[in-house]
């Protein structure tokens, strides 16, 4: 019965993952949307969301009380900014509900509280939900592990012209997996951006680039570039539907888990 399935809450809901999110989770046949939440002030506030989409009613009201819609919720889907992100996770801790978080941009103080709420609900955080990036994460560790520092690592990510953090989430994880792979803290060999006279490139360092233009997606290209020679390893989306699939099969994942922070790799399996 419809009933029995997962109620999911989806946060920051007019926006492009929000938007996405709501169709993915309607067209389910394993979970149920029982909630949409918006920052204080918005146009959608106190509205019917599929009227404020543009479409017929869903019987579901926008409102800028997560807490409340938390309650009636067994997972919270957020692609929002970091201080909304760490807010959601204490009141979602509080719920008991899953906290699935695709939100990027997150500085160390927003980990700590996110780590905190973790120990008391299931959070599932990932700079990218897609299969394809994640089964890129774990070829970029063996190929970083199988090369030596005399083969340079560059990343280089492209994304649409409203993205607001740099380098992305995703460049982040592959460059903690390209370091992880070479047995070094990412922190120590990277390289964020270069301008300038800068120097020769030194050894053993990781270099991000990021592109915004458009409507792009999302492209993440890592680079591996040896002596009279270059392995690339790329993956494009385009369709940002990819990213609603994997946050859903996350939260539909941690229903069954412990306590405790995981990532796409364990809702994976890889």
């Amino acid at each position: 019965m419809t009933t029995e399935l997962p109620g999911i809450v989806i946060t920051g809901v007019s926006g492009r993952m929000g938007r996405m999110l709501v169709e993915t989770v309607g067209a389910s046949d394993k979970a149920r949307l029982v909630g949409a939440v918006e920052r204080k002030g918005h146009d959608w506030v106190g509205k019917d969301l599929g009227e404020a989409m543009g479409g017929s009613p869903k019987g579901i009201v926008v409102t800028d009380d997560p807490l409340e819609a938390f309650a009636k919720a067994q997972a919270v889907i957020d692609f929002t900014a970091p201080a909304a992100t760490v807010e959601f996770a204490a009141l979602a801790a509080q719920a008991r509900a899953v906290h699935v978080i695709g939100t990027t941009g997150l500085e160390p103080e927003h980990l700590e509280r996110i780590a905190a709420a973790a120990r008391h609900a299931v959070v599932v955080r990932a700079g990218n939900m897609s299969l394809g990036v994640n089964l890129l994460v774990q070829m970029t560790r063996k190929v970083a592990a199988a090369l030596d520092a005399d083969w340079d690592i560059e990343i280089v990510e492209a994304h649409h012209r409203m993205k607001v953090d740099a380098p992305s989430g995703t460049a982040l994880m592959l460059g903690e997996a390209a370091a992880e792979g070479r047995g070094v803290p990412l922190a120590e060999v990277r390289d964020a951006a270069r301008e300038g006279i800068t120097g020769a490139r030194e050894r053993g360092h990781i270099g991000f680039s990021a592109i915004r233009g458009g409507d792009i997606v999302g492209e993440h290209d890592v680079i591996f570039a040896g002596a009279g020679e270059r392995v690339i390893l790329r993956h494009v989306a385009t369709d940002r539907a990819i990213f609603a699939r994997g946050a859903l099969k996350a939260a539909l994942w941690g229903q069954d888990q412990k306590p405790g922070e995981y990532d796409m790799l364990d809702v994976l399996g890889l």
